[in-house]
């Protein structure tokens, strides 16, 4: 099966491109509307939320990116080296994520926890 070429019309080709960037949009204005109706201070303060939606769009951005990839693929050692590197890179991004996003969310936690002072002691 390596070597096999694929091939896909100019018409479905751009009706595939057309809608991507409708879902893309559609996905990224939801995200958007959640940072903007959603407190800041549900999701563990406002650095925790900046971040969590940050990677949202982030990780939105690149799914589409990859399925723009997979559209120009020629063959199926191509797809495949296509699919490895995608996994690669998406492991490796969740890994920084997660750390960094739990490090926001104990700070957050933690922050929660200090009492607030009432002034100086006399």
């Amino acid at each position: 099966m390596s070597g096999r070429i694929f091939e896909i019309s100019s018409n479905v080709h751009e009706a595939t491109e057309q809608s991507l960037d409708r879902v893309k949009g559609a996905i990224e204005g939801y995200l958007q509307f959640v940072q903007r109706v959603v407190p800041s201070n549900v999701m563990g303060g406002p650095e925790l939320s900046d971040k969590v939606l940050g990677y949202a769009m982030h990780n939105v951005a690149t799914a589409f990116d990859f399925t723009r990839k997979l559209m120009q693929v020629r063959d199926v050692d191509e797809l495949g080296r296509l699919q490895m590197e995608f996994i690669r890179v998406q492991m490796q991004a969740m890994t920084e994520q997660a750390k960094d996003l739990s490090g926001t969310a104990a700070r957050a936690v933690m922050d929660s926890l200090k009492f607030p002072t009432s002034g100086p002691s006399t």
